[in-house]
């Protein structure tokens, strides 16, 4: 499947620099989180509206997740890994000028540049570590990875809280004048400046640090048959495909939650907190999926990858209808908990998905990271819901999503021959 041109203590300092951009894509993903209640009252936006952040976010996998899979083809791993970098900086400087306008439209361009970037770096990223060493290790290799981009998506809620959304103040504006309108919603917007500005920098120091780095050199997406043979297909393989079913409805799942949070938790039956005070609650749903990585990576040594998914899954949708089902502390810290057993979702479906693809893991790989704009379409769908049925019951569109990953696990995720 692939070869490896230097020794295992090389793979593990090779692994050390590949983690630090799976915490880079989470920091970033995670910020959607504060931006959606900021964007939603600077705009004076509805819950479907307001999605639209995530929408245009995730669309962006959709757009450019075969296309990155055909990219590492070309250019290998570790160039595309330094284009999705330095294309993330290009989205993040973007922010600067929404501020200044300010234009929902262009904060929405912003985030697609931004997010064609991360797309790069996953579709890159994620194979890489899959075959940086044994395959019957992969998943738990991407699970502690994951942790670490779990790590990310804890702090970039406190961070982004903190720096966005302090100074933040939510007025009333329909008796504003035109100018009075302007004027609050620069003032406002200019929180984002200092953060995206910084994270420019810092993604340009960690492109040119990607670029010089030694890679060990991965050959698993180079087509070994004869000339003349008949090519095979991902579309062939069921694995493959349902396993792009999976990741689209267990990224639209954690988004759609995650999202919802703040203003989930905004509610008076619910928590009645400001949105400053539920942001500090958001790292907590982040963080189970951190710490459930950790634990997951040591748990996958020992117990099959598609049975600890399709447990994961089932235990996930039940906390979601008992959150559904109640009021106060109890349906605050039940869908907080679902981040703990969201932890090993995405990895786990990942390896089942690109599991002896050979030299189509790139395509695969292109495939599967395409399937995250289930993130785009899932918390639109549940944006609607909530504007006619209520934020508490919209949750049912999570409680789906999390069955369909049980079946896969149990049962869809089971590599067979390829389909004529």
């Amino acid at each position: 499947m692939s070869t490896i041109a230097s020794p295992g203590g090389t793979n593990k300092s090779a692994m050390a620099m590949v983690t630090t951009l799976f915490f880079v894509w989470g920091f970033l993903t995670s910020l959607n989180d504060i931006l959606i209640p900021h964007l939603k009252s600077i705009f004076s936006l509805n819950y479907a509206e307001a999605m639209l952040v995530q929408f245009a976010f995730f669309c962006s996998y959709a757009a450019f997740g075969i296309p990155s899979g055909k990219v590492v083809e070309w250019i290998g791993y570790q160039r595309t890994m330094v284009a999705g970098l330095f294309t993330m900086c290009a989205g993040a400087l973007l922010f600067i000028p929404a501020a200044s306008v300010p234009s929902f439209a262009l904060f929405l361009t912003a985030l697609i540049v931004l997010a064609a970037g991360i797309t790069a770096l996953q579709v890159a990223a994620n194979p890489y570590v899959s075959v940086l060493g044994p395959s019957e290790t992969a998943s738990s290799r991407l699970n502690l990875t994951q942790a670490f981009n779990s790590l990310g998506t804890v702090i970039g809620p406190l961070l982004g809280g903190w720096l966005i959304l302090r100074g933040a103040k939510v007025l009333d504006t329909s008796g504003f004048s035109p100018e009075q309108l302007r004027a609050y919603r620069i003032h406002e917007a200019a929180t984002v400046k200092f953060p995206y500005f910084a994270i420019a920098l810092a993604l340009v120091v960690l492109g040119l640090a990607i670029a010089l780095y030694r890679f060990p050199r991965i050959d698993a997406t180079r087509d070994y048959r004869p000339m003349g043979e008949k090519k095979d297909s991902i579309w062939r393989h069921r694995h493959v495909v349902l396993g792009a079913v999976a990741i689209f409805v267990y990224v639209g799942a954690e988004v759609s939650i995650g999202s919802f949070l703040i203003n989930y938790f905004n509610q008076p039956e619910i928590g009645g907190l400001s949105a400053l005070a539920a942001s500090a609650l958001v790292p907590f749903y982040w963080g189970g999926a951190m710490v459930g990585r950790f634990i997951g990576s040591a748990i996958l040594q020992k117990m099959q990858t598609g049975r600890l998914l399709g447990l994961c899954a089932m235990v996930a949708s039940v906390l979601v209808v008992v959150s559904m089902l109640t009021l106060g502390h109890v349906a605050i810290w039940s869908i907080l908990l679902v981040g703990l057993f969201n932890s090993i979702m995405f990895p786990s479906i990942f390896t089942l998905g690109i599991a002896e693809m050979g030299p189509l893991t790139g395509e695969a790989s292109g495939l599967l990271v395409t399937a995250i704009v289930g993130g785009a379409l899932i918390p639109e769908v549940q944006g609607v819901l909530a504007d006619r049925i209520g934020i508490h019951h919209a949750f049912v569109l999570p409680v789906l999503c999390y069955l369909f990953i049980a079946y896969y696990g149990f049962s869809g995720s089971r590599v067979i021959a390829a389909e004529s």
